[in-house]
């Protein structure tokens, strides 16, 4: 068996990592960060194949296919940024670069390995967003609505599976505040205990083996998930505006 895990350099990725070859899986890690990647590799036991790549760039993510395809029994899509600040202020060219990575990398490698896992009639894709996916973000625009697509293509993809008897599986992983590297790029912090990425990921596989459409990783994120169904929609974007204005300070 062997895994892909993109933003394997670091948090969820790596532990995504260290989790699966304790399970015997062979690995696939891309990420960006080289001396990351080659530390994480000399510390597993299984195969490892690093790839040293960024796929906010379109050729890289084909390229990560190409020399893959046929060979993934487990795509994990973990890659991703986000950015806080005034919709009118944040950087344009980041923000293409987060809808690149976030949406445009997780769309391709889940269609095309989804397509080579069906052939086949096994395989399994974990497409992480964010609680993120269910509320709309001010001062956080764009990170919320890549969350919100992940989300909802995974959903569609389930449902499309379910219908064809399908032994593919297709999940989706919604944390809220995790210890990874995701607060120092998006240059703001949490006003809330975060979880740890290592309890995160275990808690994420157990839910896997019982093959889990929707996986939130604990109570509380559970909770806030059913109050924003219920919660007026321009009272919440205050609440969630103040929120992230407080991650600025």
């Amino acid at each position: 068996m062997r895994a892909l895990i993109t933003g394997a350099s670091s948090g969820l990725g790596r532990d995504f990592a260290y989790l699966l070859a304790d399970e015997g899986y062979d690995l696939v890690l891309v990420a960006r960060n080289k001396d990351s990647l080659e530390a994480l590799k000399n510390e597993i036991k299984t195969d490892v194949q690093i790839e040293v790549m960024d796929l906010s760039v379109e050729k890289n993510v084909y390229k990560i296919y190409d020399k893959y395809k046929n060979k993934i029994d487990f795509l994990i899509n973990n890659a991703g940024f986000g950015e806080c600040g005034d919709f009118i202020k944040t950087s344009l060219d980041n923000e293409l670069n987060m809808i690149n990575l976030n949406v445009v990398c997780v769309h391709i490698l889940t269609k095309l390995f989804l397509n080579d896992f069906i052939k086949k009639d096994e395989g399994r894709i974990l497409n992480v967003a964010s609680l993120a996916a269910f509320e709309p973000g001010p001062l956080m625009a764009t990170y919320y609505s890549t969350k919100s697509y992940v989300y909802n293509l995974t959903m569609a993809i389930y449902e499309e599976l379910r219908r064809r008897e399908s032994n593919v599986k297709i999940s989706v992983l919604c944390p809220g505040p995790t210890d990874t590297g995701f607060n120092d790029r998006a240059h703001v912090h949490f006003g809330v205990k975060s979880l740890s990425s290592e309890y995160v990921t275990k808690y994420t596989l157990k839910k896997l083996k019982k093959n889990k459409l929707l996986i939130i990783p604990n109570l509380r994120m559970k909770l806030s998930v059913f109050f924003v169904r219920f919660a007026p929609r321009k009272m919440l974007l205050k609440i969630i505006y103040n929120i992230q204005e407080r991650k600025l300070r």
